[in-house]
């Protein structure tokens, strides 16, 4: 494994033990993905509240001009009551695919739309039609100038067989004029989870998908991002099984010249993090990140963990968190 000296912080940003203040109506949020949009940092996610059907999508913001930070996000609520939280958009053309089952892991992405001939602002995202669990498609919000509008159809299916029926946790970047996303086909239950790449012209019509990483990786999340003239990437290793985590789960951050389809060719790889029980997480996935004020010495990184609620083992007892690590790289 290549050693790149570094030094690490991480930080609790969102805990349902510790409430969502001064929001009353929150249970959990998680998944963040980073937009920057204007002069203010903006973060999207996923989460459950009181008075939503299922898993719903959210926004936080940092305040206009202010850099970007591990702290000072503030949840947008209802505008007619700043004790509940406001989802970022209904369901009315949507339902039939991603109302009951929810709306999971969002990835914002800018790019160009041929079709209509400008640049775009999309949140994609995985949905399910009856069961939180899956199977899954992916869909987008797209910002319309006034709000995040809903499409009526997923934009993704599982098509090939190595897919499994189900796909989710996209992320994207728009390079070399293509949408590129990468994804999970699978299922946590099955403890098969395979990681796809595919290529499109618009953000809706795909071309030929291809295993990116295989199942025996166990690679959840792989989150891209351009920097300077190089391209980085975090991605999460994930344990499903009911023995010890092992030692290479958890975080990792590499780098390609290009957003290479090849998870060969992203090199340098080095663990940031491993699945050592925090309290507050253990075994972290979902990660976004951006370098703090252009610095390509400091990285932000937020990502999901969670733990077993107290007393509880019926049900779902396990909570969701999500945290920042900030690292600042030594060489």
């Amino acid at each position: 494994m290549p050693f790149r000296a570094f030094k690490s912080v991480e930080r609790k940003l969102f805990d349902p033990a510790d409430g969502f203040g001064p929001l009353t109506n929150v249970g959990e949020l998680t998944d963040a993905t980073l937009a920057q949009r204007g002069d203010q940092w903006w973060m999207f996610l996923a989460g459950e509240a009181g008075g939503c059907e299922g898993i719903e999508l959210f926004s936080a913001s940092l305040p206009s001009l202010a850099p970007l930070s591990p702290t000072g996000w503030q949840l947008t609520s209802v505008s007619a009551d700043s004790h509940k939280i406001a989802p970022l958009a209904p369901h009315e053309l949507s339902k039939h695919w991603d109302l009951r089952g929810g709306r999971h892991c969002p990835a914002y992405v800018k790019g160009f739309d041929p079709q209509r001939n400008c640049w775009v602002g999309r949140i994609y995202y995985a949905g399910a039609p009856e069961n939180p669990w899956g199977p899954y498609s992916i869909g987008y919000l797209e910002w319309d100038g006034q709000r995040w509008a809903e499409q009526g159809s997923p934009v993704f299916l599982a098509t090939e067989r190595w897919e499994h029926g189900s796909v989710y946790e996209p992320n994207l970047v728009y390079a070399d004029g293509k949408w590129k996303m990468w994804y999970v086909a699978g299922s946590n239950v099955e403890d098969y989870l395979v990681q796809g790449f595919a290529e499109s012209d618009d953000g809706r019509n795909w071309g030929a998908r291809q295993i990116f990483a295989p199942a025996e990786e166990k690679l959840f999340d792989f989150y891209a991002q351009p920097c300077g003239d190089h391209y980085e990437a975090i991605f999460s290793k994930v344990w499903l099984g009911k023995t010890p985590a092992p030692a290479n789960t958890g975080l990792w951050w590499c780098r390609c010249e290009r957003p290479s389809t090849d998870f060969e060719d992203w090199t340098e790889r080095v663990q940031l993090m491993t699945a050592a029980d925090r309290g507050w997480h253990a075994g972290p996935w979902r990660p976004s990140f951006r370098y703090l004020d252009s610095d390509l010495q400091k990285l932000l990184v937020f990502f999901d963990g969670g733990y077993m609620k107290p007393g509880e083992t019926a049900g779902f007892p396990y909570a969701f968190t999500l945290g920042t690590l900030e690292v600042e790289w030594l060489e």
